[in-house]
């Protein structure tokens, strides 16, 4: 009886030994041990922030040369990869029956400028007959009034010269009416130069052609490129940034490209436009970087890093950009007190490119940060510092 009450005993310490062993990892080790963390003070120090993005070289001016009509292409002097100044012929268009119509033009042009001397001399010998015939008038109401001849004889006189005056109106109208119809003839004539004219393709600008996008003889529709043509002196690259960084950006920024096709040749540039317009889907807007200096051989769209570098913070605190967690929809950073966690907001101003965060208000020197942690805290969590930087 000794025995087995001796060895219950036993058995029972031997049970609390394990019931306590496993209670003890459970609060070492298991969901109620505190979490291990690193942490981290507030730091100060000059800050140089920066943005990076990725974009394209494109040309600032580029130009789309087509007909302004629908025909068929008749010549192409040029092709990719020419240089082409300012006002060049580039290609022509089929005129079809426009020559012919223009010739016509010209000749009925011809035609009518007789026409117009014809009508001139009409309405001088008009004139001619008027003046005589007005001193006539003159010299038969002279006779009346001396009874030396009819009164029936100087009517008459008087009637011709009204005739005659009738006839000169006449001879202005078709003058008029006939240089009338030579001005529409010689607008005509105008309108078809124009519509040749429009037939020729001409360079709006001095650059190159970067596409060839028809052959002769092709019918091409109105308002379609025939040749693409790129300013090459105003290459820059379009780079996207992100819309919450791009608050900070102007014009003039100092930049950094880096070509993907010349990983080892960085090269300097500046901000020379910021788009108006962001992407309301990616989050991003559109950032135009020009080189300082255009390097040879570099092709459109190739893809460039782009660093752009703002203003030096000097003196500011931040943390490191890990630090920053988001809890309660606010953005902050968890606190070490009396061994538990503690959530506070922050107010952030700008992220260096190398992961730090400026921090405006929301932490004091004295407070300790979590910089890093296993697993997600909650507020009043058990902590263990293991490192403390």
């Amino acid at each position: 009886m000794i025995k087995i009450t001796h060895r219950r005993f036993i058995y029972v310490a031997l049970l609390g030994l394990v019931l306590a062993g496993i209670i003890a990892l459970i609060i070492i080790k298991g969901p109620l041990a505190p979490s291990s963390v690193q942490t981290v003070h507030l730091n100060r120090s000059d800050l140089t922030p920066a943005l990076f993005g990725v974009g394209t070289v494109n040309a600032k001016r580029s130009y789309i040369v087509g007909p302004i009509r629908t025909g068929r292409l008749q010549q192409l002097s040029v092709d990719h990869g020419d240089r082409v100044s300012a006002g060049q012929l580039l290609g022509q268009m089929d005129p079809v029956d426009l020559t012919y119509r223009l010739q016509s033009a010209q000749l009925n042009i011809e035609k009518y400028e007789h026409l117009v001397e014809a009508a001139q001399a009409r309405l001088d010998e008009a004139r001619s007959r008027y003046t005589q015939a007005k001193h006539d008038d003159k010299r038969y109401r002279e006779l009346v009034k001396n009874k030396q001849i009819s009164y029936e004889a100087a009517e008459a006189k008087a009637t011709a010269a009204t005739t005659a005056m009738d006839q000169v109106h006449a001879a202005e109208a078709n003058l008029e009416g006939t240089r009338h119809d030579m001005q529409r003839l010689q607008s005509d004539l105008k309108a078809l130069q124009a519509q040749i004219d429009d037939l020729k393709l001409i360079s709006p600008a001095t650059g190159i052609v970067s596409s060839r996008d028809a052959e002769p003889g092709s019918l091409v529709v109105g308002g379609t490129a025939v040749l693409h043509i790129i300013d090459d002196k105003t290459l820059w690259v379009r780079v996207r940034i992100e819309q919450r960084d791009s608050t900070s950006l102007q014009t003039g920024l100092p930049a950094e490209i880096l070509l993907r096709s010349q990983p080892e040749n960085p090269l300097a540039g500046k901000v020379a436009r910021l788009e108006l317009i962001a992407d309301e889907l990616t989050e991003e807007r559109w950032v135009d970087v020009a080189f300082a200096q255009i390097p040879p051989g570099v092709a459109i769209g190739t893809l460039a890093n782009v660093t752009i570098h703002l203003p030096v913070v000097q003196q500011a605190q931040w943390l490191p950009a890990a630090a920053l967690q988001s809890f309660n929809r606010q953005t902050g950073v968890w606190l070490v007190q009396n061994n538990k966690a503690h959530f506070v907001p922050v107010k952030t101003g700008i992220r260096t490119l190398d992961g730090k965060m400026q921090i405006l208000s929301g932490v004091s020197t004295d407070d300790v940060v979590v910089s890093h942690t296993n697993k997600p805290l909650h507020e009043g969590q058990r902590l263990k510092v293991i490192n403390h930087d």
